[in-house]
């Protein structure tokens, strides 16, 4: 698609506006906007700018190429896919490059924005940035596909001369981050990567492929630092990327949050291997029922480190690495942590399917119970049997069928 010029541009937002404004739509202000071209696309994004926000935009099918980034300035905007199936609408800059010239492709700087059903991809820095400096509050990304950026996949970003604002409540569910040459353009790449962002909720995404070619080992697939707080990472897929999920880092904290029912997998493929998850200077963190299995060198699937860690929970984890303690940092309990776990515990490894495979014994119903968790990484109930299962997984014995209630007999 040919992007129009600005003045044509322009001139679409301004019809939009007047007709909003004459009443000659014959429907309320929140109504959707349909579009079909890039210059359909920013004059409904201005005119939704211009008349306070809270507006949907649907984007037919097709391919929308970008030259510059769509900046969303009033509350309540959304850009999603009409159809539904995000394969088919794709949102893009001109290249994943250190010269590219969309930066990023839509950066947020106003509260409840949301995207859904759609696929970006292409930038020089971010796909998706949402600026915690303007207060972008409650922030959703719903079943959309995230790919190819030159830097991290979704920013939150943070002016740290005003630490206290901040984009809080922010959500990211069903979505898939990946690179799909497997590896990223350079070391400095992530998944989500947000500073300052506080109660998120990263639920049921897959990241693939978050990996350095070289320089530099590439950032977590999953990242809250730099004055988060109490992030809830739960049920997401983690694959042959150069770290996992992370709280904290050196000097910049995070504090609380929830890791948890999370399957992470490396293959070992690739020029680096680190830990699984992580908590750096991140107190007061709870990391209970995930499944780490590595075939990397790196000794650790979970880490917990420096002095500013402290009163952190793990607990119920099913590993084939240790649990390290790092440079001072303690825990209120350290509990139920298995680090043997073999490859032929697991339904498909090679994909990251880390569902158990069997009923392994002293790993299902094995687990020390904590009241507080009541599902698994499918959302199905525990425990099944005696007791909850270590891991991400509650094993759930295939279902004996029982006699047909249909049969004819004549």
């Amino acid at each position: 698609m040919v992007p129009a010029e600005p003045g044509a541009r322009r001139a679409v937002a301004l019809l939009i506006l007047l007709a909003l404004a004459s009443g000659a739509r014959p429907a309320h202000a929140a109504d959707p906007i349909e579009v079909a071209t890039v210059a359909q696309l920013r004059a409904a994004l201005d005119a939704a700018n211009a008349t306070g926000g809270n507006r949907s935009i649907l984007l037919a099918d097709g391919t929308y190429t970008l030259t510059d980034t769509l900046y969303v300035n009033a509350p309540g905007i959304t850009l999603a896919g009409r159809s539904g199936d995000r394969r088919r609408v794709v949102l893009q800059g001109d290249a994943m490059s250190a010269t590219a010239q969309v930066g990023n492709v839509i950066r947020v700087a106003a509260k409840n924005f949301g995207l859904r059903d759609l696929t970006v991809q292409r930038s020089r820095w971010h796909l998706v940035q949402i600026a915690g400096e303007s207060d972008a509050d409650g922030a959703w990304l719903r079943d959309c596909i995230l790919r190819d950026s030159f830097e991290q996949m979704v920013k939150v970003s943070v002016d740290p001369a005003r630490p206290d604002v901040t984009a809080d409540g922010g959500r990211v569910e069903n979505c898939l981050f990946e690179y799909t040459a497997g590896v990223g353009p350079q070391g400095y790449v992530g998944g989500i990567d947000a500073l300052g962002a506080r109660d998120w909720v990263v639920r049921g995404n897959t990241f693939r492929g978050i990996a350095s070619p070289g320089g530099g080992i590439a950032q977590f697939a999953v990242h809250f630092w730099a004055g988060s707080a109490h992030a809830l990472v739960e049920r997401n897929t983690v694959s042959d990327c150069d770290r996992g999920i992370g709280f904290g880092l050196d000097g910049r904290g995070n504090r609380g949050g929830v890791i948890r029912n999370n399957m992470i997998h490396h293959s070992g493929a690739g020029v680096y291997g680190d830990v699984g998850i992580a908590l750096i200077d991140s107190p007061d963190s709870v990391v209970v029922h995930n499944t780490v299995f590595l075939q990397h060198a790196y000794p650790a699937a979970i880490e917990y480190r420096f002095a500013a860690t402290t009163n952190v929970l793990i607990a119920n984890n099913l590993l084939n690495r240790a649990v390290q303690r790092r440079d001072g940092a303690t825990t209120r309990a350290l509990a139920g942590n298995l680090v043997s776990a073999e490859s032929a515990w697991f339904r498909d490894p090679a994909r990251a399917d880390l569902h158990l495979l069997r009923a392994v014994p002293g790993v299902v119903d094995a687990a020390t119970t904590l009241p507080e968790l009541i599902d698994d990484f499918d959302g199905e109930p525990r425990p099944v049997g005696r007791g909850p299962d270590i891991g991400a997984d509650e094993f759930a014995p295939p279902r004996t069928p029982g006699p047909p209630t249909n049969v004819r007999t004549q």
